[in-house]
């Protein structure tokens, strides 16, 4: 990164950055497991969900996707109120336990409506649900994603975590994939299949939850490093961020790959059928073909960023993504093994898109605290969510109304129609993917300039705290 924001990173003085401790495995273990249980939905909300409702129980694509749309949107407002609760209010000296597990029980609720509809839905219906289920998602998902950044200041041993958290989720999604195609096969409908993963979800979570929080120690380094320098603190919160140029470049870059990825996770289905040729139960090797390669390639994004850098390697993910997406539009109907290919090279990418950027997050999450004397992390990562969040409300909606649009028609299908289809599902993203290159490439906060925010925020805080002895 160049220019002003670059010239306010600090230059390495002498430190390594290297380990300073790694989590023992129960608590890595613990920390990461309800990452399953929140995975396992994932494919029925953000994949079946458009077909579902849009097609099979007949409330139209159109209508769907607005309905989609709208809940997404409301869903945002409610990420910054919970991050800045988590971070502010603490319950029982808990600032993040409270929230997860009672964002658990919401988002259990919402989960078991939507995913068992009765056979009559209308708009209404799925709005209502929509919102209870992305209220409890959210109450539990920002504080999370926060407390997996404090429970570690070191550069790469928050890659470590966020690997492990995505890492276990994507089995979480492939735990799904196997279970919807072994209940289809045994005779069971779509829809019904579907229902058994909101069951499967809420049992586990029973499991999951408590374990994280009765082994994981809610240790909030930033909170406990914000009384270091008070006089950093005093300015204005939405100046500080809106100050912090690491931040809204990297949110800007995450947002548009989250768009990027949304648009054919909105039509995977759509595409498979009605441009493949494919049936459901080659859908079915498909999403687990994604998805073991996501978790396959995880490792090799592990120890590719401790050589080259977060970032850069990111970058070179999402171009890995460009090239296989860029091949779609020749691939003939019935063309399995080619579009094969390309879930295993997409799939690839989605690893590096899981682990890399939040891990990339948390270190900017120091640099905030270095430069305006408080972390907030829960803020932070609550931004983040909103991102998340607003780039799949415009990637669902703005995927179904434009298939629709341009002449797509699930029922009458034309060649025109077709083709449509697969330029928004797979040049469109391209496009996009290569936008957030541009912004995230010469992203600032490598290894060495992390390792100096470290040892200059140490070196602050012993400084405060000798004065603070010499009171007690």
């Amino acid at each position: 990164m160049s220019g002003s924001s670059s010239s306010n990173v600090p230059e390495v003085n002498g430190s390594s950055g290297k380990s300073a401790g790694r989590l023992p495995i129960l608590v890595l273990l613990s920390y990461a497991l309800p990452a399953f249980v929140v995975a396992l939905p994932t494919i029925p909300i953000y994949i079946h969900l458009p077909a579902l409702y849009g097609i099979e129980l007949g409330l139209g694509l159109a209508t769907t996707g607005t309905v989609l749309l709208l809940s997404r949107l409301f869903d945002t407002v409610t990420d910054p109120l919970i991050g800045a609760l988590s971070d502010r209010f603490p319950f029982a000296g808990n600032y993040r336990k409270p929230w997860v597990a009672v964002g658990a029980v919401v988002a259990g609720l919402g989960l078991y409506m939507i995913l068992n509809p009765p056979e009559t839905v209308n708009a209404a219906y799925l709005l209502s649900w929509s919102l209870v289920l992305y209220a409890g998602w959210t109450m539990f998902a920002v504080p999370y994603m926060a407390w997996g950044a404090e429970l570690s200041p070191d550069y790469d041993e928050r890659t470590r975590i966020t690997s492990w958290r995505e890492g276990i989720g994507l089995i979480g999604i492939i735990g799904t994939g196997a279970l919807v195609a072994g209940l289809t096969n045994s005779g069971w409908t779509e829809m019904e299949a579907i229902g058994a993963i909101a069951w499967a979800a809420i049992l586990m979570g029973a499991v999951a939850v408590p374990l994280l929080v009765w082994k994981v120690p809610d240790r909030d380094l930033g909170r406990q490093r914000s009384r270091a320098s008070p006089s950093f603190a005093r300015g204005n919160l939405w100046r500080a961020l809106t100050g912090n140029k690491p931040f809204l470049r990297l949110l800007s870059a995450w947002f548009l790959n989250g768009l990027a990825n949304g648009i054919p996770a909105a039509l995977f289905f759509i595409y498979l059928e009605h441009a493949l040729g494919a049936g459901s139960e080659t859908r079915t090797v498909f999403v687990l073909v994604y998805f073991v390669a996501a978790i396959a390639a995880i490792p090799l994004w592990l120890k590719l960023s401790s050589l080259f850098g977060k970032h850069r390697v990111w970058c070179c993910s999402m171009l890995s993504a460009c090239a296989a997406f860029a091949v779609v539009p020749l691939l003939p109907e019935g063309a399995f093994l080619a579009f094969g290919i390309v879930c295993v090279v997409t799939g690839m990418a989605l690893g590096a898109d899981l682990a890399l950027p939040p891990a990339i997050q948390a270190d900017v999450v120091a640099y905030h605290e270095w430069r305006f004397g408080k972390a907030r992390a829960g803020l932070q990562f609550a931004l983040w969510g909103m991102g998340t969040k607003l780039a799949l409300a415009a990637a669902v909606g703005g995927a179904l109304l434009g298939v629709e649009a341009f002449g797509f028609d699930p029922d009458v299908p034309t060649d025109e129609g077709r083709w449509a289809l697969v330029v928004i599902y797979a040049l469109v993203p391209v496009l996009i993917k290569f936008a957030a290159i541009a912004v995230v490439w010469r992203f600032p906060l490598t290894a060495q300039k992390h390792a100096a925010i470290r040892s200059r925020l140490s070196r602050r805080n012993k400084l405060t705290a000798e004065p603070a002895k010499g009171l007690a």
